[in-house]
């Protein structure tokens, strides 16, 4: 592949003079077609659209929320007509000689996942001290890809570590041979410490936070940011061959939006709510004739569909009476698990609402095991699992103390903490050989 017709992309957030540098210093040796993922605020995105527009060959793609590092990827990488090998670059990243892609693209072997700069995490995410043991990582801020192998592993999330879940996939798997750390990427990107010469790169970490003044998670916390990841995730895990998606429960609009966006031959149905009437339609009251007009379908989404339904068992199995071999369901499930949850049981703080698992629609409570359990039960097998994680828990003496209780139990004590810090599970499942 000619180094010069490598697709580029980088996510921003909030700093045109973060993207004005980027471009400018990479345009300064190389032409590679460049791609903006955006998620910055109202106030912002206009400079950082203008800054591109002064570029050749750069597209310029905003959402009007803050899309994160993760899910922006993941969208580029499920939604862009992209093949072969494909460059990520942080918005803070500085090219200050040439060769660096000319360096990545000659180690990067047909079959491998990427190659960039490699460092150690646990499952969290965490970045450890050790090698033994722990999961190695394949940092995103200047990462090259095949593009073709990356689509077959788990996308990038929501995460202070958006590649956790691909890397730990991929080292449960035992598949160490698909990642390959460069050594002089490594040592740019740790010479802020070491002082030590750079060769290609520049590499402050965190510049859009130390810009823009935080990650403005808050956001997130809202239903709509709530709904958003959601639809990103979804998006992702679809299989690219799905041309005709069911959707039961939620009546995301955006997702159908999304959907067809992505994929204009894809036909999205919707049994969410009644399309005259605006009503909500009870999942419980569809027959057989239903799901048999949609056997068709190469995916069903159950979002809200399985806490809600009265007999969630039965929702599956109808659908299973119906689903192709090659076929697949994505249920999106809140976690009752959460450590929150734990706590107002334990307070005995059990007030009502009008979202999440004390609403009065909600009709079941899952864990992940239970979940996984339900799954089995109706005949399906879990293919991709992705947990959303806004909210863990950042107080030391309480986890320690919950492990201690843990313990007590006769727990996996670190398995039981792990589970409880994810709010909400998405997971795509096949049926069961």
């Amino acid at each position: 592949m000619d180094i010069q017709q490598i697709p580029v992309i980088s996510v921003s957030y909030n700093s045109a003079e973060l993207i004005e540098d980027l471009l400018r210093c990479f345009r300064a040796h190389y032409r590679n077609p460049v791609t903006i993922i955006d998620g910055s605020s109202a106030a912002h995105y206009p400079a950082i659209e203008a800054v591109c527009a002064r570029y050749p060959d750069v597209r310029f793609i905003h959402f009007d929320y803050n899309i994160h590092h993760g899910p922006g990827m993941a969208w580029a990488f499920q939604n862009l007509p992209l093949q072969g090998q494909v460059l990520m670059l942080d918005s803070d990243i500085q090219v200050i000689a040439p060769g660096f892609l000319e360096s990545m693209a000659e180690q990067l072997q047909p079959g491998m996942y990427g190659v960039g700069y490699v460092n150690h995490v646990n499952e969290g995410g965490f970045d450890v001290d050790y090698a033994e043991g722990a999961i190695r990582y394949l940092h995103p801020a200047c990462m090259l890809v095949n593009i073709e192998v990356l689509k077959q592993w788990p996308m990038p999330t929501k995460h202070g570590a958006p590649m956790t879940e691909p890397m730990l996939a991929i080292h449960r798997a035992g598949r160490h041979e698909l990642i390959k750390g460069i050594d002089w990427l490594r040592n740019d990107f740790r010479a802020i410490e070491t002082g030590a010469t750079r060769s290609y790169l520049r590499h402050d970490w965190q510049g859009t936070v130390k810009r823009s003044g935080s990650y403005n998670l808050e956001e997130w916390s809202t239903a709509s940011r709530t709904a958003a990841e959601v639809r990103l995730t979804v998006l992702a895990m679809l299989p690219p061959a799905a041309r005709t998606i069911v959707e039961l429960g939620a009546n995301d609009g955006m997702l159908a939006r999304g959907c067809v966006e992505a994929d204009p031959r894809r036909r999205y149905r919707s049994a969410g709510s009644h399309p005259d009437k605006g009503r909500q339609v009870d999942i419980d009251a569809l027959d057989d004739s239903y799901f048999r007009d949609h056997a068709d379908a190469d995916c069903w989404i159950l979002d809200q569909a399985l806490e809600r339904s009265a007999d969630p068992k039965q929702l599956l199995q109808r659908i299973r009476k119906f689903l192709r071999a090659d076929a697949c369901v994505i249920v999106v499930v809140p976690n009752a698990q959460h450590w929150s949850m734990q706590l107002r049981l334990a307070a005995g703080d059990l007030q009502y609402a009008d979202v999440g698992l004390l609403s009065a629609v909600q009709r079941h409570w899952f864990s992940r095991t239970s979940l996984l359990s339900l799954l089995s039960q109706a005949g399906y097998q879990m293919a991709q699992g992705v947990p959303l994680t806004r909210e863990p828990l950042q107080n030391p003496p309480l986890a320690d103390t919950w492990r201690q209780l843990l313990r007590a139990l006769g727990c996996d004590p670190e398995q039981a903490f792990q589970d409880a810090q994810p709010d909400t599970y998405i997971i795509r499942a096949t049926l069961r050989a």
